[in-house]
């Protein structure tokens, strides 16, 4: 009997979408302009990440003092940069580097926020206490001058920025779990499954992270160019990846350098960084707007 009560309790939380509720969010989907431009933004700057090595048969860090500072060619789409260099080719394979550090430091970002979250929020309130505070006082820093802190003591390099953002992005997603956590951990489906004898991890890992991942995999997508941008940022002034190694905040630190002999450096650093951040906010957005019912615009 016992049996019965948890599966008809927990089934309708933790079952997967059906088939026509998928359909109907795809068509939804479908039909938001911004959505799918987000998209298709997205798909581009990620297939174009992925075969760079294919769309140019220039290395990015190969000079060619005699074109330098070159204008837009067939033979050099975006121009060369002050040491003659192909700026399409360190823009794709920048791209390479900017989606590597994102995806990566968010996805420690996203596993180790959740884990912190979902044990601040169901285990003891001692534990809960110790944690949130921990939380705040990662978040009370300013990004930018935490990060510049740092790297000014340990030193510029692309792990260095990877493990700043790493830290930095941990205690939103951990503070979005445990109130997610705490609002799930009294609810009848829980509590069927507790008084049958489940220890904390199967109710976390089976009970509670399919109800609190979906939220999270949104936000990510959103803070994307957020992450993007912090690497541009800090490789814009010198503290993030280290020459000869291609970088959009680099290029824009050349273009702004020689933006009296050419423009087409800053274009060619800074188009990149708006497309990215309009691209992931707005299927982000869209995202959101279809999987919250609070938010689902008809």
């Amino acid at each position: 009997m016992s049996v019965q009560l948890s599966d008809t309790i927990v089934a309708p939380v933790t079952g997967a979408i059906g088939r026509e509720g998928m359909a109907g969010q795809l068509a939804r989907f479908r039909r938001d302009p911004l959505g799918m431009l987000g998209l298709v933004l997205v798909v581009l700057i990620v297939l174009a990440a992925v075969f760079a090595d294919v769309l140019t048969s220039y290395a990015p860090a190969a000079i060619d003092v005699k074109a330098r500072l070159g204008e837009p060619t067939l033979a050099h789409l975006l121009g060369t940069d002050q040491l003659g260099r192909d700026v399409f080719s360190r823009v794709l394979y920048g791209g390479r580097i900017a989606l590597e550090v994102a995806f990566l430091c968010l996805g420690v970002s996203l596993v180790v926020g959740m884990a912190l979250g979902m044990l601040a929020g169901y285990g003891p309130r001692w534990l809960d206490n110790t944690l949130i505070l921990a939380f705040d006082a990662l978040r009370s820093f300013p990004t930018i001058m935490l990060a510049l802190a740092v790297v000014t003591l340990v030193g510029p390099s692309l792990e260095t920025i990877m493990a700043i953002i790493i830290v930095i992005q941990i205690p939103g997603y951990a503070r979005i779990t445990r109130t997610s956590t705490l609002s799930l951990k009294t609810n009848e489906f829980i509590l069927a499954e507790r008084s049958l004898g489940a220890g904390m991890g199967r109710v976390l890992a089976v009970h509670v992270l399919p109800n609190v991942i979906g939220p999270l995999l949104i936000l990510v997508s959103m803070d994307v160019p957020v992450v993007v941008t912090i690497e541009a940022g800090l490789s814009f002034l010198g503290l993030g990846v280290r020459p000869p190694t291609p970088s959009w905040g680099s290029i824009l630190n050349d273009g702004y350098a020689f933006i009296r002999n050419t423009p087409w450096l800053v274009v060619a650093g800074g188009v990149p960084l708006v497309l990215t951040t309009l691209g992931f906010t707005f299927l982000g957005e869209a995202l959101r707007d279809i999987f919250d019912p609070k938010l689902r615009r008809d």
